[in-house]
């Protein structure tokens, strides 16, 4: 009875010990690869040692990476190499942590996986870096080069007329539609590297038709002539007969705003050789000795239009002021009701 027994516990014995042998064989065999089923990003390294592991993740990973991205428009070509991007990705790293997953378990585990060709389930993020300052520039070298700005619709200013200046669309890069498709593509192996830079249109702050709404009171005045001329909405309406400054003290010429306006103004007398003993003081509105008659519309530099005493209507059509536009009562009355302050004045 007690034979049979000891050769039942010595073949289990040796199973058992045979057992341990092939562990041991098959633990050591798995040893320095990595177990099948582990991936660094999408390269399938299972099976692998360490180095023909990294040699596949670099040929699969990093070297398609190395095409240039590159970016189109209107027949321009701008590139950003993986060098100027710095791609860079830890190879080592990932293999590494590859092996490392490989190592789960403990020796029986490995040996069964092992003897029976089981796999690791595991994904190594494929921890690839570049510059996204890189990829910034680039961006606005590009814009630097496609946008342009948009061009505001504009009156050219004569004495007789009033031209129009069509305004004009900019061009703006649609940079952040663009930095994404490089962001998204950059480090992604067979991803498309080649882009076609897109833009918009951009509409100027003031187009042609919204000009006579800009310019809806404009005076401009005929020095020679002595006319002043009022437009609305950019058309004639209405022309003046005026009286201009004298030879020495000229209406300023150019392009100006009306800058304030006063019902029955006063005057602050200029110190000046015209003005004699009254330089300086201000005379009130309305004041016999007060030239500034019934209104005033400031131009420039103490220059302005305002009435003039009916006693020297005469002077209507003559250069006889000490530099602002006269103007008879009755018309700088109609005139002032129609002019906002900051309505342009050219002055001819």
């Amino acid at each position: 009875m007690r034979r049979p027994l000891l050769i039942a516990a010595a073949a289990m014995l040796l199973v058992i010990v045979g057992l341990g042998v092939a562990v041991v064989v098959l633990d050591n065999k798995a040893e320095g690869k990595i177990a099948d089923g582990v991936k660094v990003g999408s390269v399938d390294v299972g099976g692998m040692k360490a180095e023909q592991a990294k040699a596949k993740v670099r040929k699969q990973l990093l070297a398609p990476l190395d095409d240039p991205v590159v970016v189109r428009y209107h027949g321009e070509t701008w590139k950003l190499t993986a060098a100027k991007a710095k791609i860079r990705a830890d190879v080592d790293g990932m293999v590494a942590e590859a092996m490392k997953r490989s190592e789960g378990g403990n020796a029986v585990q490995r040996a069964w996986r092992e003897a029976t060709g089981g796999e690791v389930k595991a994904t190594i993020p494929a921890e690839v870096t570049y510059s996204r300052r890189a990829v910034n520039k680039l961006v606005k070298r590009i814009a630097a080069h496609v946008q342009r700005d948009p061009k505001d619709a504009s009156v050219t200013f004569s004495s007789t007329s009033l031209g129009e200046v069509k305004g004009k669309d900019g061009v703006a890069l649609k940079a952040a539609v663009l930095r994404r498709q490089i962001n998204d593509s950059i480090t992604t192996p067979g991803a498309k590297r080649t882009f076609r830079a897109r833009t918009k249109d951009v509409k100027p702050e003031i187009t042609t038709d919204e000009l006579a709404e800009k310019y809806p009171v404009v005076l401009t005045v005929e020095r020679g002539s002595f006319k002043l001329h009022l437009w609305k909405n950019l058309k004639l309406t209405k022309t003046y007969d005026i009286r201009v400054g004298q030879q020495g003290l000229e209406t300023p010429a150019g392009l100006y705003h009306i800058q304030n306006k006063a019902v029955d103004p006063a005057w602050s007398v200029p110190h000046s050789a015209w003005t004699g003993s009254l330089a300086g003081q201000v005379i009130p509105g309305g004041a016999p000795n007060n030239p500034l008659k019934a209104r005033w519309m400031g131009i420039f530099d103490g220059a302005g239009i305002h009435g003039i005493d009916p006693s020297a209507y005469g002077t209507i059509g003559t250069a006889a002021s000490h530099g602002c536009v006269g103007m008879r009562i009755p018309d700088v009355e109609e005139l002032y009701d129609q002019v906002p302050v900051g309505a342009p004045i050219y002055i001819a």
